[in-house]
């Protein structure tokens, strides 16, 4: 079949199933691949090609090389060029066996048996597919890694003696999204945000961090709330602030998960708790006709207790050994992604990541990063990034509308959310935290200070409540720093002219650059 199939890879061309390349040129690797095995996956986020020029050329989604890169129109030559050239794509991978069946990957690694990118592939093949092939155990040959740390962000990992490939995989063949090693990545890594937070922890006053801490967690859970387009009442803001405070002690799975949607909903007279029997979609409906316009659809309701317990083994095991904000990406953006609940999924998506960073020491004890905050301020490129997978996921799924305006899914997308290239979704995440620790815990521990400087001083000069102190402050902010005439005739009519001229020149003091 492999032979046959060679036949097929596509020549120079100028568009890509409607997307046009920045010059004509040849697809390689991957995109040849999908061409050929007509594969019907998410495109990768880019694409290869080579074509006639002699300098590498970026551009559109696409990536140009030379025609000295160009492989061999075969099966072998396009997978070697892929794990070379363009990392791992497991869901192009395993949608491309399943296409050509075990017998030319048999062949392809009879003929190299010793050669580091056949015993990838080999590898590849029977852990994707759980199933051997007919050939014997590796004897010879360096072991070479799965993934190539070079290219993606991988663990140390196990060898497998049986191909000689170390399995350094982040993830499981239930789940495993990958992310490639980017400058803006790179960088962020360099920065040892957790050293910096316990330096910035240690330089601020035990109460103070306290205080900043309790407001911080408020502020998140109210943002997370808010992110969705809901106001609840403080009640409800404040028991998922609770929630959050408690990230990282409980052991993630299913249950947890459950107990996590039930605090989130409060109100479940209307909302159906639990794994979703039905399908889901991100979206509106058309006034008119009140059928579905998904901008995301969910996994299918059949995959989700194998999705739930992938991302289960995920925290569990592999996102031990990895950066703990690259984790918190995987999980977070996965879960969100597969939206195995009814309602509840985004603020439980945030949630996943103050579980990784709060199981894994990334921040202070009893400090929660106000990442949905930072989200918030950011919900455009929150959106966008969302829409990066989402919006290469919709082209491949079948779907059709329901009697109730929902949506059932036809063709089989569970490797989809499995495996999925959680790239823009971590230099999100991480540009997030970093904003937090330099930005909002520092500033909010500084605002402390100064509000205790300004009440200390406020209550030598004239005897008053902490309350009315409190008062008198959100008054002073409101009027940028002057008592307005309604304040002074009414609440601080008792001030002298000259005790509110004093007040004011404080305030002016110590916030005039807040």
């Amino acid at each position: 079949m492999g032979e046959r199939q060679g036949e097929h890879f596509p020549g120079p061309i100028t568009v890509f199933q409607e997307t046009r390349l920045p010059e004509r040129a040849t697809p390689a690797g991957y995109s040849a691949l999908i061409d050929a095995y007509d594969l019907a996956v998410p495109l990768p986020r880019q694409l290869t090609a080579t074509g006639q020029h002699h300098r590498i050329t970026e551009g559109g989604g696409w990536r140009i090389m030379t025609p000295r890169h160009a492989p061999a129109a075969t099966l072998d030559g396009h997978l070697t060029f892929a794990l070379k050239y363009e990392g791992l794509d497991l869901a192009v991978l395993k949608r491309l066996f399943q296409a050509t069946g075990p017998a030319p990957i048999v062949e392809l690694v009879e003929n190299r048996p010793t050669g580091g990118y056949a015993r990838r592939i080999w590898f590849l093949h029977e852990w994707l597919l759980g199933a051997q092939l007919d050939l014997p155990d590796a004897q010879a040959g360096r072991y070479v890694p799965a993934v190539d740390p070079a290219q993606q962000w991988a663990i140390h990992g196990e060898n497998s003696p049986r191909h000689r490939v170390r399995n350094n995989l982040p993830g499981t063949p239930a789940f495993c999204p990958l992310i490639f090693r980017t400058p803006a990545l790179e960088r962020s890594v360099e920065l040892d945000l957790a050293r910096r937070a316990r330096e910035l922890v240690a330089d601020v006053p035990r109460d103070v961090i306290a205080r900043t801490a309790a407001f911080l967690l408020l502020e998140d859970s109210k943002s997370s709330y808010a992110i969705e387009g809901e106001h609840p009442p403080q009640d409800r803001i404040q028991r998922w602030g609770r929630a959050i405070g408690e990230a990282g002690r409980h052991p993630l799975d299913e249950d947890e998960l459950h107990r996590l949607q039930r605090t989130v909903i409060g109100d479940a007279r209307f909302v159906t708790l639990g794994l979703r029997a039905e399908g889901g979609f991100v979206g509106e409906h058309d006034r008119q006709s009140r059928l579905p316009l998904p901008q995301h659809i969910s996994a299918r309701p059949e995959d989700l207790d194998a999705l739930v317990e992938g991302l289960v083994a995920f925290d569990r095991g592999p996102a031990q050994a990895l950066d703990p904000v690259l984790a918190a990406a995987a999980l977070a953006f996965g879960f969100v992604y597969i939206h195995p609940f009814e309602d509840g999924n985004g603020r439980i998506h945030r949630y996943l990541i103050h579980h990784v960073l709060a199981e894994r020491g990334f921040n202070p004890p009893g400090l929660v990063f106000p990442v949905s905050a930072a989200i918030l301020d950011r919900l455009d490129d929150y959106r966008r990034v969302l829409e990066t997978y989402s919006a290469r996921l919709l082209p491949v799924i079948d779907w059709v509308p329901t009697e109730t305006g929902n949506v059932h899914v036809r063709n089989d997308t569970g490797d989809f959310y499995r495996f999925f290239d959680a790239t823009p979704q971590a230099e999100f995440l991480y540009s997030c935290v970093e904003r937090t620790i330099e930005q909002d815990v520092p500033d909010e521990a500084a605002f402390l200070r100064q509000y205790d400087a300004f009440r200390s001083e406020v209550t030598a000069m004239v005897d008053m409540p902490d309350h009315t102190v409190d008062l008198l402050f959100r008054f002073l902010r409101q009027g940028d720093g002057r008592l307005s005439r309604r304040a002074r005739e009414r609440e601080f009519a008792a001030l002298t002219d000259a005790e509110a001229a004093r007040v004011e020149a404080v305030y002016e003091r110590l916030f005039s650059e807040a």
